[in-house]
């Protein structure tokens, strides 16, 4: 196996769940708090947080290459929604309701991904190998699904008669969950059965080797464990971030913690796949970045729907004008880019434009 793990993959999501565990048996060092000695731990979280999230990336490597395309990358994709859903339960059982959580969260996710790691691939892997191709139908596959439940459970909320303020009514919240599960049920049938040649990474008899058994639960456990540090460290970074804005009069706090949350969850993903673009796999960097994407707005939304109704808080899932626009232009801008099956370095700068944008309008909407 050409990407072996480094002995950092395997100490540092050791030290992160250690730090973490130490936070829990004693919050008053925990990040958010005040002195000396917790800023020293705020920054040796978010130092963690990192490594273990390159971490991940190393073990998924060898998971990927022993489970082949598709399954590798839908291991790392669910585990990271897991981690999504967990955080964000979490956030809406603490403190007061933010009916508008799961709305920012899946917002970001969407917009970080569709811009800025996407950006990155394209522009990154088009200087070093000018010139990209991908698998046009299986990008259009992500592109559909994405789009369709993009616009019915983002945009679609707000103009329904039971809408007026986002919301769907419990009926209607319930049904549309349903059919963001079965849509993207009938896509992973799709990519893993029906049509897996779309969204095939490289030629058959040019893959990796498979590593041994022995290496493969290793990596497995280590993904496993890699992952957990980064949501055990998560919430302590955010919290570390919630307390370092809340000194500035931000006009939109929840959508800035929204994206910084977001971002520590799409780490591995993101690294993941810039370094695949980097490599001229650029099908396997869409695979991850676009499968992240997908699985954040089917799952994420049934599954904080069901938590809403369980505990009885209302969740707005409508977005304001301002944001529409920028997710509705950012699926505009994804089916150009896509359209021809060849990507250039112009492309990654325009993705990269927008992104910078949407960074601008989280501080000053």
């Amino acid at each position: 196996m050409g990407n072996r793990p480094k002995a950092s993959a395997y100490a540092l999501p050791a030290l992160g769940l250690l730090l973490a565990l130490m936070f829990h048996l004693h919050p008053e060092l925990a990040p958010g708090g005040r002195g000396l000695l917790v800023g020293i731990f705020s920054v040796l979280a978010v130092a963690l947080l990192c490594g273990s999230a390159f971490s991940t990336v190393s073990h998924a490597d060898v998971v990927a290459a022993r489970l082949r395309e598709p399954f590798g990358t839908l291991l790392l994709t669910f585990s990271v929604t897991i981690i999504e859903v967990s955080i964000m339960a979490s956030m809406m059982l603490n403190g007061e309701n933010n009916p508008t959580l799961a709305r920012e969260s899946v917002l970001s996710v969407l917009m970080i991904v569709n811009t800025g790691i996407v950006g990155l691939c394209l522009l990154l892997g088009s200087i070093k190998h000018r010139e990209q191709t991908i698998q046009q139908q299986g990008v259009s596959g992500y592109l559909s699904a994405m789009i369709a439940l993009g616009v019915m459970l983002l945009i679609l909320p707000s103009e329904t008669r039971a809408g007026a303020t986002g919301t769907f009514s419990p009926v209607q919240l319930a049904y549309m969950s349903m059919i963001a599960l079965a849509l993207y049920a009938a896509f992973l049938y799709m990519q893993t059965v029906r049509h897996r040649e779309h969204f095939a990474t490289q030629p058959e008899g040019h893959a990796e080797p498979k590593p041994k058994a022995r290496a493969f639960l290793l990596a497995l456990f280590m993904l496993l464990a890699s992952l957990a540090a980064v949501v055990s460290l998560s919430r302590n970074v955010a919290e570390t971030f919630e307390h370092f804005l809340g000194q500035f009069q931000l006009e939109d706090p929840d959508a800035v913690i929204g994206a910084l949350v977001a971002t520590l969850i799409l780490l591995p993903e993101g690294i993941s796949a810039v370094r695949a673009a980097a490599r001229n796999h650029l099908q396997h960097s869409l695979n991850i970045a676009l499968g992240s994407a997908l699985a954040t707005v089917s799952l994420t939304i049934p599954a904080m729907a069901f938590i809403s109704v369980i505990i009885g808080r209302p969740m707005v899932l409508g977005l304001d004008n301002e944001d529409r626009t920028m997710l509705l232009l950012t699926f505009v801008l994804a089916i150009l880019s896509f359209g021809t099956g060849r990507t250039n370095a112009l492309n990654g700068v325009v993705h990269l434009i927008v992104f910078c944008v949407y960074v601008m309008l989280l501080f000053l909407p």
